[in-house]
């Protein structure tokens, strides 16, 4: 992928705000600010019953920080079905009572914009916006839809895709980087994570998070954002490590890898990485900016296959649970730290509980002890390796006995 472009102005973080009802918008918009949103997003096509003049007035006399507002149609993947000049007439007069930011559809940009400059006295700013259904298309058709959303004459634009690959969020990077007036550009859905917490390092103009109680998929919290992201002090050189993996969210890594980063004073972001092919990954994200990575679930043998280097421990063992990228010549090494810190921690734990007689064992003692180990993946082949080493006696149970784990133990057996 491309280098990084320069990052052009501060990035503010959003939530969405998608109450049923003008009093939970209220609150909700108060709550968003404690959990520390710079804005907020009211759709109001999520609103029942709703009354423009009334609802409108009491949403932004009430909001205690700006306001963006959306009254997106079915057509466009909101909710509001009704007749199209009603909706544009509201959004027309969120305009007139003084809401901060006004999206709308790039369908209907020429309308809209051609009665906004009519009004001399509005203060809103506009953004244009085009959601892509579907297939992500080429760079090319997504630069051509760039362009046409600034051609509008709209103060911001937004490009929203649905990313079945994280390889395709490299296309949102892209944009972002080369675009010369404020972006907001992001997937939706769980593969477009990644596209929030590095906007900022792109040069994007918004980054949203959801509040607590209310996840959305593909979104983080306000609360990572702030705290184990830190997306406020991310910029054009940090570098970004991440875990590749699938399933992903289960992971704790950037609650513990960021605040490390941090404390030693290192500009870097940990990611998680929702990873469906091993091959397409690492041929697109081959830019130094992607410094490092973990390996979890399923891919601890196989990336194996991946990698420029092996360190003669993961080698042994077949299996890699992190990798590096070296800084001068951009080749990944593969190592394997599973196999030391986990047989460490077990030994540990067995000296603390010490011997009978109260004296601490000379050796490991692991050493001569039956070893009983339940699967025979990637950490398990780790876990057995170390436990082999320090003379332990191993009992595998694995449900997928199959070549692969019976090659390891002929291995083993050596």
């Amino acid at each position: 992928m491309d280098d990084v472009g320069v990052l052009k102005k501060e990035t503010m973080i959003c939530t969405p705000l998608m109450g049923q009802s003008v009093e939970q918008m209220v609150r909700d918009m108060h709550k968003a600010k404690v959990e520390g949103a710079d804005l907020v997003e009211v759709r109001l096509d999520y609103i029942n019953n709703f009354h423009p003049q009334q609802d409108l007035e009491i949403i932004l006399r009430n909001k205690p920080l700006p306001v963006m507002i959306v009254y997106r149609p079915k057509w466009e993947g909101g909710q509001y079905e009704g007749d199209e000049h009603s909706r544009l007439e509201a959004l027309h007069l969120a305009e007139k009572l003084g809401a901060d930011y006004i999206d709308f559809e790039l369908k209907v940009a020429s309308d809209f914009l051609g009665k906004q400059k009519m009004d001399q006295h509005s203060s809103s700013r506009t953004i244009v916006s085009c959601y892509v259904d579907g297939v992500t298309p080429p760079i090319e058709d997504l630069i051509c839809r760039v362009a046409l959303l600034q051609s509008t004459g709209a103060d911001m634009i937004k490009l929203v895709i649905n990313a079945t690959n994280i390889t395709e969020i490299t296309k949102i990077f892209h944009l972002l980087s080369h675009c010369q007036m404020p972006l907001i550009a992001y997937s939706i859905g769980d593969r477009g994570f990644m596209s929030q917490i590095l906007c900022r390092k792109f040069g994007g103009f918004l980054v949203y998070g959801s509040m607590e109680g209310s996840p959305v998929a593909g979104l983080p919290t306000l609360e990572s954002l702030r705290e184990a992201y830190k997306v406020q002090y991310i910029n054009k050189d940090t570098k970004v490590f991440g875990l590749i993996s699938k399933p992903v969210g289960h992971s704790k890594g950037p609650i513990l890898h960021n605040p490390a980063f941090r404390h030693v004073n290192y500009n870097g972001i940990y990611v998680p990485m929702l990873v469906d092919d091993l091959k397409e990954f690492f041929s697109i994200y081959s830019s130094p900016d992607f410094a490092g990575f973990s390996v979890g679930i399923p891919y601890k043998e196989a990336v194996t296959g991946f990698c420029d280097e092996l360190h003669p421990l993961a080698q042994s063992i077949g299996a890699v649970n992190t990798i590096m990228r070296r800084p001068s010549d951009g080749k990944l090494i593969g190592y394997n730290t599973d196999c030391e810190a986990s047989i460490t921690a077990i030994e540990d734990a067995l000296r603390e509980r010490g011997l009978p007689n109260g004296e601490a064992p000379l050796n490991s003692p692991l050493t001569g002890k039956q070893f009983v180990l339940v699967g025979a993946g990637g950490a398990g082949r780790a876990l057995a390796f170390g436990a082999r080493s320090r003379g332990a006696q191993l009992v595998i149970f694995d449900l997928d006995f199959g070549i692969e784990t019976k090659h390891f133990l002929f291995i083993m057996n050596q």
